[in-house]
């Protein structure tokens, strides 16, 4: 397990705990200052496994992280080769994260800032390795579509733009280094697993590699009101019994709402045929605690809805919507006749 924030003090105690259960190797851990080092002594100290240590880097999001190439980052190199010297860590790799593409419209971004993620790593590799000769050091990249660009190396070339050809030659030849220089490659999954309409929103792939079909995370929630003529241009609108507290407060750059109604339970409903800039249907069109109000976009007549009945909504950020709750409900859609019977119930592991 990756514990993906920088290690502080008052985890030292939970972390403890976890790498005990977990054993030898069980348990990664993310430095960006040497002042964080003692916490790693303690962690090892309580459970009596040795941290694996990845250093974060920061390739330009600027929330966590040391600069490649730089004089802190050099030192906390130094650092954390010493904790490994004295027994007191595994120096495990580089990480880092382009939390800068979620703002990304298409596959050429998308890929270019999963090669600038790698080419961050492998110049500080470079610095390790200008410390001491060691066996394989693992660079680990990727926020969800830096992740998910990947696929794009199994495109045919022909179907490629100029520019998608072009960064895609350029990913390659960044792979190719990294494997040269005797470093392996980590996708770290993020939202991945399940997705979200902020995947959709990045195109970092293009349908039918990436659709609404793929996206695993709905929240499940009942029409507690309707408004006749209330919405804009004389439409309906609708008022379902979740908010912010079920749904997330995140924004999605594609859209001005708060979450996209999925067509299941609504008759003469269908999966959209675009991304969520160009959908026509029913959307949380304003969002407060307790309260979501549906709001209909598209030219035709709104689908009609009716109090009690439920709905399933894609949330915008399924990291933030799926924390909202104790439990995940399972459901294979690829079961013929039976795609709406839970199969799995997986309690969620949350709180702060």
């Amino acid at each position: 397990m990756l514990y993906g924030f920088p290690t502080l003090p008052s985890g030292v105690a939970r972390l403890a705990a976890v790498s005990k259960q977990l054993g030898p190797a069980g348990l990664s851990l993310l430095v960006d200052h040497p002042d964080q080092l003692p916490s790693v002594y303690k962690i090892k100290e309580l459970s009596g496994n040795l941290p694996q240590l990845c250093i974060k880097i920061d390739m330009g999001y600027s929330r966590a992280g040391v600069p490649p190439q730089s004089q802190v980052t050099s030192q906390l190199i130094s650092d954390v080769l010493q904790a490994e010297e004295i027994g007191a860590a595994v120096f495990h790799g580089l990480y880092t994260h382009a939390g800068q593409s979620y703002y990304g419209n298409d596959r050429a971004s998308a890929v270019d800032l999963l090669r600038q993620e790698l080419e961050a790593l492998l110049v500080t590799a470079e610095l390790v390795r200008s410390s001491t000769p060691r066996e394989k050091l693992i660079l680990s990249v990727g926020a969800t579509p830096t992740t998910t660009s990947i696929r794009n190396l199994l495109v045919q070339e022909s179907t490629l733009t100029t520019d998608e050809q072009t960064a895609i030659a350029a990913l390659k030849g960044t792979i190719h280094e990294i494997k040269s220089k005797d470093c392996e490659v980590e996708l770290h999954a993020g939202v991945y697993p399940v997705l979200d309409v902020q995947q959709l929103a990045t195109h970092a792939l293009s349908s039918p590699m990436l659709g609404w079909s793929d996206l695993a995370m709905t929240i499940l929630a009942e029409v507690a009101g309707i408004y006749p003529g209330r919405g804009e241009g004389g439409r309906s609108e609708a008022l379902i019994a979740a908010g912010s507290l079920a749904l997330g407060h995140e924004p999605c750059k594609a859209y001005p709402g708060w979450g996209i109604v999925s067509p299941w339970n609504i008759t003469d409903a269908q999966f959209p045929k675009a991304g969520p800039e160009d959908h026509e249907g029913w959307q949380v069109g304003r969002i407060s605690q307790e309260h979501g109000i549906l709001t209909w976009n598209g030219d035709r007549a709104p689908l009609p809805l009716v109090i009690g009945q439920k709905v399933r909504i894609f949330p915008n950020h399924a990291c933030v919507a799926g924390a909202c709750f104790d439990w995940y409900l399972v459901f294979d859609s690829d079961k013929s006749g039976s795609e709406n019977r839970i199969v799995d119930v997986w309690p969620r592991w949350r709180g702060w």
